[in-house]
């Protein structure tokens, strides 16, 4: 199973970055998908998910950014608009899935991580 991320990039303060991550490979059904992230110096965070169509955001970004997921695609997008200096961070896909092969949920799958600056 690979997750594959992209979008990310440099942003001036407020504005718009959109992200996606396509899951691929052994793949029997997808449970959930989410962002995390991770600041230099800090530990990684719970950014947003979605589970059956319920998200889930921390606070420092609600109303600010959006989840959505394209399960035919099996691919979870991110917008982010209003963006930060704060929201600076390499963020990461990550994945509830069951593979054909072991047919039991993991949630150990994560993209390789794509960079997101926000700065004038």
């Amino acid at each position: 199973v690979q997750l594959v991320e992209s979008g990310g990039g440099l942003v001036q303060p407020g504005g718009s970055l959109r992200l996606s991550c396509a899951a691929s490979g052994s793949i029997f059904s997808i449970y959930s998908m989410g962002w995390y992230r991770q600041a230099p110096g800090k530990q990684r965070e719970l950014v947003a998910d979605i589970t059956s169509g319920r998200t889930n955001y921390a606070d420092s970004v609600k109303g600010r950014f959006t989840i959505s997921r394209d399960n035919a695609q099996n691919t979870v997008y991110l917008q982010m608009n209003s963006l930060k200096p704060e929201d600076t961070a390499v963020y990461y896909c990550n994945a509830g899935i069951v593979q054909y092969t072991t047919q039991k949920l993991g949630f150990d799958y994560w993209g390789q991580g794509t960079q997101v600056t926000v700065s004038s």
